[in-house]
């Protein structure tokens, strides 16, 4: 069986549209791309490298894998260059419902996301790894097919923007399994999924009548 491993940048107030740059996703009038630039720091690095060192396959949606394509596959030197090296040997499942074209080296279409990830996830193979593709997010959060989630929350608040959970979010719990804070305030935390949620009662309740009677008894007493 193989898992479904959600990274996602987010601002405090949940936001996750366009953290790479202004031209990245402009919908909405959204004016704030590139958010995450100025709290990149050593330990924010090395988070990501960890969440990279383990064999995936990238799970993505048409938006984001067009922008990775349009990049990733011309990258062969500097400091992105093992990063580059990773993604162009992983698969790329390719969340679509349209007819395009797959010029990137191991792209594969999905047709019908919630189905073709579920048949994925019940077969062999390595972790299936979202990056952005917040419209297939969306999708995988409604069928419950998301294993972990992987956040890194800026110390930021938008106010605009697309945000991770929709309204079509399924009620589910997690647990925290990891969790670090960079110098610049970047947490990063991963969940696990932990079953349905879970409810308590400690609302304040009116006491039963024999504690009212002996209230009322002190207070004519003195």
């Amino acid at each position: 069986m193989r898992k479904v491993v959600s990274s996602v940048f987010l601002t405090l107030d949940g936001v996750m549209q366009a953290p790479g740059g202004p031209d990245e996703d402009r919908r909405g009038g959204f004016s704030y791309g590139g958010w995450t630039w100025p709290y990149g720091d050593e330990v924010f690095g090395q988070e990501v490298t960890a969440l990279f060192a383990q064999p995936f396959d990238l799970l993505l949606g048409r938006k984001t894998y067009d922008i990775f394509a349009a990049y990733w596959p011309h990258v062969d030197s500097g400091e992105h260059s093992t990063i580059a090296r990773t993604f162009n040997a992983a698969t790329k499942h390719v969340a679509t419902r349209t007819q395009m074209s797959l010029d990137w080296q191991g792209s594969v279409i999905l047709h019908d996301a919630a189905r073709d990830v579920a048949r994925l996830k019940s077969e062999a193979g390595p972790t299936l790894l979202t990056q952005g593709s917040g419209d297939l997010l969306q999708t995988l959060l409604e069928h419950d097919l998301i294993d972990e989630l992987v956040l890194f929350t800026f110390p930021i608040v938008l106010g605009t923007g697309r945000r991770l959970f929709g309204p079509g979010t399924r009620p589910a719990a997690f647990e925290m399994v990891s969790g670090r804070v960079s110098p610049k305030g970047i947490v990063s935390a991963r969940y696990r999924r932990n079953g349905q949620v879970r409810t308590e009662d400690h609302g304040l309740k009116p006491p039963p009548q024999a504690e009212l009677d002996r209230r009322d008894r002190l207070l004519r007493d003195g």
